[in-house]
């Protein structure tokens, strides 16, 4: 054995002369990546991506295989080896097939591993299950409440029977870390100050998010909102019945606990001492989640008279105590709009003692964007559908109010009888008038809850798309002011679900960090693979019914603003979150190829073909097989037979239908684990660790 000098990247390496090029680069802290190799067995080389150039050669050299000598210069990246590797990771990924991720978690704009934490949920660790969930939704109890949970949307269990009900446990961990006899317990460590400060414009859900995740990188952060109180559309657009103000104030108390300082009945606009300008000079940084706080208008005629109000200003004034419960006694009011805003308006307006509630919407009951439930709960509540209608005019009559004499009260709604025609840009049948066909309704109050937007009121330097709202890049979240960032409803498309402003923080979030140390504000790479399912799958699957949240009845509900839903047992938890079907790959942490496919911005689909799907089996004790995953890279074989000196595990068949299975004699299966733990892609696993 003898010493040897090269050079790898530049640098002067030692090595001996019996060392391989990576083993050499290894030793000296060089990595290269690779699928196959392991010490304990011999260089192979299947996987093609640790190919290395050698000056003086024309080719690529497998660095496994490739022996070093005296005085080599070698380079480990380039332009030609990244694409190559690039190419090789290509092809190995074209017949890889699985889930990295969970669809429930790819589902939810926050990308929370939902199906981590309700498997912890189903073994009864609460407190992981919390730690899980807090990574991305510091507001698990309000957002469990009230989130339309597009995670149940990607359920695959909805192939078996119905989707687990992932926001309803979410809810559940949550209460459990504010309820004092709950046992578990949120983490509130405090974490040193950075030297570096931001501000957050907005107390909704995706500033507090925000606020929340940059405190927990060390930075001092204050919240600045206009109301009296922090919460935003949480406190003032989601009624008390959905979601109690006092847990939110929990959950609210607990990001200030953190550290993060909130300022509350401060509006940054042009006319005050709090505009944008003097935040930039006083902060390093700038988050904006001001919110969409202005109701979209009818477009109809009479909407300016007396009794006409948008869904989201009736909400507030509600919410803030300046419309009481018993105001609307004896009267009729019609709600415009399909959605859970108007959903909301609707059943808020009964509680308050209104005659009638009608609701008003040009499309049928299955095309209202509302929640099913809200919808449901709606008429359990008394709320009458009058759907493929749209208002014509707003009639006003009587004495114009003092005041605004050009205003008359509101007496009546004429509504256009509408058909459903051929389906729009979106997918959905458009609504077409019925000629010459009308209906009119007595009304006291017509509530338009159509829609909302940004108020753009002290963000004048600020570049705006054409819907008025801010416009920031949809990864990094930055605006074209230096140090100033923007998510949530005032940002590009408008106004979304609050779980999609929280998703957005975290990201800004990171970018803030990024941008406060200097560094490249380049989203990171994000490839993952996907697989497709069908009920077919899931035939052996046992049919278990979904838990049904316990809940108040119509009648006894709909007479005040208590909460509507009494919240899941232990017991009923732990049964719903066994129903997972566990679909991500639980190997994905340590998955060397998904690493190295986004390490090397890999696009497979041009080698796509049609491939087997093969049957995942157990041929060997405590270790289960996923052939789908399999890269043939064959460390498994080679060290069950080089190391182990079992010989179990070999390849069975030829070209594209070669697969690793148990080949030799299965009872001399050492029961050590060797083969799931060198295995790179997640294709053998322990029983217990599946």
């Amino acid at each position: 054995m003898k010493e040897i000098n090269l050079i790898i990247n530049g640098i002067e390496a030692k090595g001996f002369d019996n060392q391989t090029i990576l083993e050499v680069a290894q030793n000296c802290g060089v990595e290269i990546p690779t699928l196959c190799h392991d010490e304990r067995v011999k260089m192979y080389g299947a996987c093609g991506i640790c190919t290395v150039e050698i000056e003086g050669s024309p080719r690529l050299f497998r660095s496994c295989s490739a022996l070093a000598a005296d005085g080599m210069m070698i380079t480990t990246d380039s332009q030609r080896i990244r694409k190559n590797r690039q190419t090789a990771l290509e092809l190995l990924l074209s017949d890889h097939k699985g889930d990295c991720r969970p669809p429930c978690m790819l589902a939810c704009p926050a990308e929370t591993d939902c199906m981590g934490y309700v498997n912890l949920i189903a073994q009864g660790n609460y407190n992981d299950a919390l730690k899980l969930i807090m990574e991305k939704i510091p507001l698990p109890a309000s957002i469990g409440r009230v989130c339309p949970h597009p995670c149940e949307d990607g359920c695959r269990r909805e192939l078996v029977e119905e989707p687990i009900a992932i926001a309803q446990l979410k809810q559940f961990v949550g209460d459990l870390s504010l309820n004092e006899s709950g046992g578990i317990e949120r983490d509130n460590t405090t974490i040193p100050l950075s030297g570096m400060a931001v501000a957050v414009i907005g107390g909704g859900p995706g500033g507090l998010s925000a606020a929340y995740f940059l405190r927990l990188k060390g930075h001092a952060v204050t919240v600045f909102d206009a109301m009296p109180e922090m919460g935003g559309m949480l406190r003032y657009g989601i009624p008390e019945y959905r979601l109690p103000k006092a847990l939110l104030q929990k959950e609210i108390d607990f990001i200030k606990n953190t550290g993060v300082k909130m300022r509350n009945n401060v509006r940054i606009c042009a006319d005050t001492a709090n505009t944008l300008n003097d935040l930039r000079k006083e902060f390093d940084a700038v988050i904006i989640a001001a919110g969409a706080w202005s109701d979209l208008k009818l477009r109809c005629k009479g909407e300016d008279l007396n009794g006409v109000m948008g869904g989201i200003k009736f909400l507030l004034e509600v919410a803030t105590g300046h419309i009481k419960q018993g105001d609307f006694e004896g009267k009729k009011i019609a709600v415009v709009g399909g959605g859970n805003t108007a959903m909301d308006a609707c059943r808020t307006a009964v509680r308050l003692g209104t005659e009638k509630v009608y609701n008003i919407y040009r499309r049928t009951k299955n095309e209202m964007p509302a929640e099913e439930i809200e919808i449901l709960e709606a008429e359990e509540e008394g709320v009458i559908f009058k759907n493929l209608t749209n208002p014509n005019e707003i009639v006003g009559g009587g004495e114009a109010p003092a005041g605004n004499p050009s205003s008359k009260t509101v007496t009546s709604i004429r509504l256009q009888v509408m058909e459903l025609g051929e389906p729009d840009a979106s997918g959905r049948r458009a609504p077409v008038p019925v000629e010459g066909k009308e209906e009119v309704l007595d009304v006291d109050m017509v509530i338009a809850a159509i829609g909302q937007k940004l108020n753009p009121g002290g963000f004048e330097a600020l570049e705006l798309t054409s819907r008025g709202t801010i416009n920031a890049d949809e990864n990094m979240f930055t605006t074209n002011l230096d140090g100033v960032f923007a998510i949530g409803d005032a940002v590009n498309k408008g106004a979304d679900i609050a779980v999609s402003a929280i998703g957005q923080a975290k990201k800004a979030a990171e970018a803030v960090n990024k941008y406060l140390y200097g560094e490249e504000l380049n989203p990171p790479a994000r490839y993952l693979v996907k697989d497709e399912k069908t009920a077919e799958d899931f035939k052996d699957r046992e049919k278990q019914a979904r838990v049904k949240m316990p809940h108040r009845s119509g009648n006894e509900r709909k007479a005040d603003f208590k909460e509507i839903n009494l919240g899941l047992s232990e017991e009923a938890a732990k049964k719903e979150a066994s129903r997972c079907l566990e679909c991500g790959c639980k190997d994905y942490f340590d998955c060397k190829l998904i690493k190295y496919a986004n390490q090397y911005e890999v696009k497979p689909e041009k080698y796509e073909c049609e491939t087997c799907r093969r049957t995942t089996e157990q041929e060997i004790p405590d270790i289960i097989q996923n052939p789908n995953k399999c890269v043939l890279c064959g460390l498994c074989v080679r060290l069950c037979e080089e190391d182990v000196g079992a010989g179990v595990l070999g390849f069975v068949n030829r070209g594209f239908d070669t697969t690793v299975r148990a080949a030799g004699d299965i009872t001399k299966c050492a029961d050590c684990g060797k083969c799931a733990e060198v295995c790179p892609t997640g294709a053998l696993m322990k029983a217990n660790q599946a």
